[in-house]
């Protein structure tokens, strides 16, 4: 077996032994070494986002004058690599580094110059013609590149994966919602039967909360639209031109399709993660509505025989090594393993968004809150398809069971009260619990009101509505 192949790179530190096939040079090699921790890297969006802010970046050098064709056009068609995905595996730095993301933001500028330098010469690595801090890094500093990077990276992923995902899931509920408006069921207050709902209005109230996750989800997008590009250091724009951070944030918007603005304050924006520490609760509360929904569809399938059974699910796996038959709600514990790990990650976005994490004029937590804001929308987008595909769609009523928890419920004297008071309703309730007997059949017997009046009370269908005519007391 050959050796193994090495090049010689240098930084300020000195000179680095960086394997020969390697675009990275002897910062990035540096930051291998002292990062052993964990196998966490930055995800595929992250880095498509950093190949856009250099790509941006140069074009803005080139139209003020700063970068010459020759040099502009190579870190771009480097640039492009990165952002389509071809040189990840250059991509090696452990998130648990540098707090500021330096080591990362350098791993890009040499992987950038390194393939722009072999496009030019045919040689991998160097810095000539293109120098990593001189050419690609121009105008910019790891202190505000990065930090747009997680805004940029985190915001397109919310457009283009977690709307639509939520889009789907709300279609499909609503959907469910309007096959079953007719399926009258019991409902559930305190885990004890409360008064009749329609299975169509309780799927409803899942679809409207999928409806708002997608507003919560544009409400994170426009958390992360202020772009501190152009603060360099520490926010006031050391060795940057005055119109460079405008202009290259508008290229950001126009290639990434998101309307990002520069940030009103680069001070707020480089010294606070504020805007993140917000997107991420928004992603928190659609993971904790998601649980919701995938909570009650476990319940409401529960059984199949022995359970609530108002519903049927799709079996999509066997689910038991020893108990032959036996199916399993896969799909909600899925959704609720994935909203746990969601709010888990918004615990440690806002403990690195907090003053632990913002000191002065800098976070120094921002690659782990960049892994796990990724991290979040991730998952919940592909949660949400794979609910709505595997599980909701497939929702089927069991029309006859529904009708027959009604017909038990002690519930239903609720409507007798407005007609023959709280008290006398209350004592029929308690007969029939203590008899078996349902609660027509009690009030029948004790002839409180004649059959069709009777009938028309205990109307479950009626219940499911506002009644002009049924109005008195009511709680939990």
């Amino acid at each position: 077996m050959s050796a193994p192949q090495f090049r010689t790179e240098k930084d300020s530190m000195g000179e680095m032994q960086i394997p020969a096939d390697a675009y990275y040079g002897a910062q990035t090699g540096r930051a291998v070494e002292n990062f052993p921790i964990s196998d966490l890297r930055f995800s595929r969006r992250f880095i498509a986002a950093m190949g856009l802010i250099k790509w941006s970046c140069a074009e803005v050098n080139h139209k003020l004058g700063f970068l010459d064709d020759k040099r502009k056009t190579l870190i771009q068609q480097a640039a492009d690599e990165v952002i389509a995905g071809k040189l990840d595996a250059q991509f090696v730095v452990d998130i648990f580094q540098t707090g500021s993301g330096t080591s990362t933001n350098m791993n890009t500028n040499e992987v950038i110059a390194s393939r722009a330098n072999e496009i030019a010469t045919g040689k991998r690595g160097g810095k000539d013609p293109v120098h990593p801090n001189d050419h690609v890094n121009m105008e910019q500093s790891s202190n505000d590149s990065i930090p747009t990077a997680i805004h940029v990276s985190a915001a397109v992923a919310i457009n283009e994966s977690l709307v639509p995902a939520l889009e789907h899931l709300q279609k499909v509920l609503e959907a469910k919602a309007k096959q079953y408006d007719d399926v009258v069921k019991i409902g559930r207050t305190h885990l004890q039967d409360a008064t009749p709902i329609r299975l169509g209005q309780e799927i409803s109230g899942y679809a409207a909360q999928a409806k708002l996750g997608v507003m919560r989800a544009h409400k994170a997008i426009n958390a992360l639209r202020e772009l501190p590009l152009g603060g360099t250091a520490v926010g006031t724009g050391i060795n940057s031109h005055p119109d460079f951070a405008k202009q290259a944030i508008a290229v950001i918007a126009r290639k990434s399709g998101i309307d990002f603005v520069e940030a009103a304050n680069h001070f707020e924006a480089q010294a606070s993660k504020d805007g993140v520490v917000e997107a991420s609760g928004q992603l928190k509360t659609i993971a904790i509505s998601l649980s919701k929904i995938a909570n009650d569809i476990r319940w409401l399938s529960s059984g199949p025989r022995c359970g609530i059974g108002e519903i049927n699910i799709p079996s999509t796996q066997p689910g038991s090594s020893i108990m032959p038959g036996k199916v399993n709600p896969v799909m909600s514990e899925m959704a609720l393993m994935v909203a746990a790990q969601v709010v888990g990650n918004d615990t440690t976005i806002a403990f690195a968004g907090s003053g632990l994490g913002s000191t002065f004029e800098l976070n120094v937590m921002m690659p782990v809150m960049a892994y796990n804001l990724l991290q979040s929308i991730d998952l919940l987008a592909k949660a949400a398809r794979v609910f709505a595909d595997r599980c909701a769609a497939g929702i089927e009523a069991d029309k006859a069971r529904c009708e027959g928890l009604v017909e038990q419920s002690l519930a239903m004297c609720t409507s007798l009260a407005p007609v023959i008071g709280y008290d006398k309703a209350a004592d029929i309730a308690k007969e029939s619990h203590k008899t078996g007997k349902t609660v027509r059949q009690v009030a029948a017997e004790r002839k409180l009101m004649s059959d069709a009046e009777l009938n028309k009370v205990l109307d479950a269908r009626r219940m499911t509505e506002p009644q002009a005519d049924m109005v008195g007391s009511g709680g939990g």
